[in-house]
């Protein structure tokens, strides 16, 4: 999907993720956290469920483009706070400590080609992105957006999120689009691949989404790696979906189900 980037309260009694959840250690969150100036954990975080105290981007260019869908009638679902762990990564929501690497990395080619960030994009989209759109988003319950940091190290890598998040009483059910970027220097290495997995197994067994869908234009290689590393089937092409930078152009599409493998 086509990650923009203007720049949850997690369902009780929800299905646990068919994968084991990976254990960072806590020094590990609590190096992320505190570069970033957030709450340090006081506890190990589990990849799918943990919320904090407190309170396309494929890998070998640009990420995916989520068809931002307004929020749904049912009640607002506040999903601020959550926090995901995988092997490697930590996900949570950028802070702004992360505004100077965000506006850095969006003037790449790739992420100005394959997303729909805006173009040019100014330092105050960065600001705006982190500071307004992502809190807002996460309080209405209707975008889920993360930054992916190394575990370790405590670097932004990238950004993840699900977009345009609906409940069972919305017509077509629960579901959302999932979008990405990564920056240039942490491309193929596995890691947006990794988190992809890991905000979807959230989504489907946190969030009970019925479906999740992915949508890049055409010709989005490394988008589609991404995409089917992460367990989505592909579905087709959308002629003429998007117009993007002035041009009319095709898309891909492919969805991920819940009880279909993720790798």
């Amino acid at each position: 999907m086509l990650m923009f980037g203007f720049g949850f309260m997690l369902r009780r009694g929800a299905p646990r993720c068919q994968d084991r959840a990976a254990l960072v250690p806590l020094r590990a969150v609590n190096r992320v956290a505190g570069a970033r100036g957030a709450p340090v954990a006081s506890r190990l975080v589990k990849e799918t469920t943990v919320q904090e105290t407190a309170a396309n981007a494929p890998e070998a260019t640009g990420g995916s483009v989520p068809d931002i869908q307004p929020a749904s009638p049912e009640p607002a679902r506040d999903l601020t706070g959550v926090m995901l762990t995988t092997g490697r990564l930590v996900l949570t929501a950028p802070s702004a400590a992360d505004i100077d690497a965000i506006y850095r990395f969006c003037q790449d080619p790739a992420i100005q080609r394959y997303t729909a960030v805006p173009s040019p994009y100014e330092y105050e989209h960065a600001r705006d992105f982190v500071e307004k759109a992502v809190p807002g988003w996460a309080k209405e319950g209707s975008n889920a957006v993360f930054g992916f940091y190394h575990a370790t190290g405590g670097q932004l890598l990238g950004m993840v999120g699900l977009h345009g998040i609906t409940g069972p009483q919305a017509k077509n059910g629960a579901m959302a689009e999932v979008g990405y970027w990564t920056a240039p220097e942490a491309r193929r290495q596995g890691y947006t691949a990794e988190a992809v997995r890991a905000i979807c197994r959230w989504g489907l067994a946190e969030l009970g989404l019925q479906r999740i869908e992915w949508i890049a234009f055409d010709g989005n290689e490394a988008s589609r790696a991404v995409a089917l590393k992460a367990g989505f089937t592909l579905e087709g092409k959308l002629r003429s979906r998007f117009v993007h930078r002035g041009q009319r152009l095709d898309a891909w599409i492919g969805s991920l189900l819940p009880g279909d493998p993720i790798p």
